[in-house]
């Protein structure tokens, strides 16, 4: 069963989706790669995974750092979670280019890293964000290179 609630950030509502004990989604209303029947589910207030991730994004959007996160478990190719395990590795505050994480990850392929990056199911906590182009540019976000620089100014990374 997935379980969904919704978080109104500053920067725009957000739908949750859980199994129930893991946050297995994060999107930005209006990201292309959101599951359409998430916005249908009746929100579901009482589950502990959203109260922790609702501080974590409390905390973010309060412009700290959130020192843990909640319980994740998004569904992806070996490749996929490979790419948002190093994700996660990114600072808060700094950016890294998908040539340098495509290096860091052994493959040749940054557009392959960047479609991994772009398909990442929990937004924000793992930080897909932080990734530019190797040129300095923001490159591309699910939900638009607006709200992409719009975090990276929060986080003080550009």
């Amino acid at each position: 069963m997935i379980y969904s609630d919704r978080y109104k950030s500053p920067m725009g509502e957000i739908v949750l989706a859980s199994d129930g004990l893991h946050l297995t989604g994060l999107y930005f209303i209006g990201n292309r790669f959101t599951p359409p029947e998430l916005e249908l589910i009746t929100p579901n207030h009482t589950l502990d995974i959203f109260h922790m991730t609702f501080e974590w994004l409390d905390t973010y959007f309060g412009g700290r750092i959130p020192t843990s996160k909640p319980m994740l478990l998004p569904a992806g190719s070996p490749f996929q979670l490979a790419v948002w395990s190093h994700l996660m590795e990114i600072p808060y505050g700094t950016t890294i280019s998908y040539g340098s994480l495509a290096q860091e990850l052994g493959t040749k392929s940054a557009r392959a890293v960047g479609s991994a990056v772009g398909r990442n199911p929990i937004s924000l906590i793992i930080p897909c964000h932080r990734v530019i182009n190797a040129n300095g540019e923001i490159g591309g976000y699910a939900c638009g290179t607006e709200l992409k620089c719009r975090l990276l100014k929060l986080e003080k990374a550009i």
